[in-house]
């Protein structure tokens, strides 16, 4: 009964991980050829696959509501009030339409 090295051994773990990964490479290419002659032949576009219809709008901006007359600032009324107008009332900040 002969044992193994530590180095024969890693040089069997180096060969090993070297036929794991072209192993690996030529089923993912497999895969990726069999889903591709799918998508042709049930007229599947990349869209339907992936679920999305169309590019994705952005939010519009929201137009400020309140101005701080000392500095100018602006908040549109969402979100945590600025310190300028907390506790105050906010009529007297209103900005005119």
């Amino acid at each position: 009964m002969t044992t193994k090295t530590y180095r024969d051994l890693l040089k069997e773990r180096s060969d090993l991980d070297v036929k794991i990964e072209a192993a690996r490479k030529d089923e993912h290419a497999a895969a990726l050829e069999k889903i591709k002659s799918l998508m042709v032949e049930n007229n599947i576009s990349l869209s339907e696959l992936t679920g999305r219809r169309g590019p994705k709008r952005g939010t519009a901006s929201i137009a400020p509501k309140y101005r701080d007359p000392q500095s100018g600032k602006t908040w549109t009324g969402r979100g945590k009030p600025p310190m300028w107008i907390a506790g105050k009332n906010r009529d007297d900040f209103l900005i005119a339409a």
